[in-house]
């Protein structure tokens, strides 16, 4: 099968090389780019608790004067992963899904024992803190990187991607969606998709993709890929 990864290189090179050793094509095409920003360095001895919905929140954070046994929740493996790597220790995983998580919070995490400090990109798809608040819950939000369209596709890749539409497409954000349907439309692909797969995480992605005429639409969690090559 061709298959098309539309995360940055460093999250899916591991994916990449995986789905190659079993015989399919990949393609990559980076939709988005993550810059990170600048931001007041909080008090974090402050706080008894921490949030990431996003490996790119960990990944853009200087975490040197953290407690790695702070509490730490997370929304998915992929993060979780970063998480570890950075050497958090106290982890509680949701399943890839911010509403699991927020219920994860609210089971492991006494609104009693103090505050949490949310690490998120400049635009989120769902106010966690927002309903942790109205929840009771004292949120402080940081947010240390932003995400930009990537307008830098080389003409050759478009070309390429023409002659030979991919059979699965995997999205893994909103924004990335709201990306990848604004290179559709200016290279003038909307209509090529009618015999492709797409895989997003949460619906909120795959709404955005709705006006495209796919052959499938499938939810996935980090991690899943794999598997779901098998359910085609």
């Amino acid at each position: 099968m061709h298959i098309l990864l539309t995360r940055p290189l460093d999250d899916c090179k591991e994916l990449i090389l995986r789905f190659k050793f079993l015989g399919h094509k990949v393609s990559h095409l980076p939709v988005i780019n993550v810059d990170a920003i600048e931001y007041s360095e909080p008090k974090y001895n402050e706080f008894k608790g921490i949030i990431f919905t996003s490996a790119n929140a960990i990944k853009n954070l200087n975490t040197s004067k953290i407690n790695k046994n702070i509490i730490c929740f997370c929304v998915g493996s992929s993060t979780e992963k970063i998480a570890k790597k950075h050497g958090f220790q106290n982890i509680f995983c949701a399943e890839g899904n911010v509403n699991n998580l927020k219920e994860i919070i609210i089971q492991n995490f006494d609104k009693k024992n103090g505050s949490l400090i949310y690490i998120s990109g400049e635009i989120v798809s769902y106010n966690l803190d927002k309903d942790l608040i109205s929840e009771g819950y004292s949120v402080s939000r940081l947010v240390n990187y932003t995400v930009k369209s990537n307008q830098n596709i080389r003409e050759e890749f478009i070309k390429d991607l023409k002659s030979l539409i991919p059979d699965i497409v995997f999205i893994y954000s909103e924004n990335s969606a709201r990306s990848f349907l604004n290179i559709l439309k200016k290279h003038d692909l909307q209509d090529e998709w009618m015999e492709t797969n797409l895989m997003c995480i949460g619906e909120s992605a795959s709404s955005v993709l709705n006006e495209i005429k796919w052959k499938k639409i499938f939810l996935f969690n980090p991690g899943e890929e794999e598997f779901l090559l098998y359910k085609i």
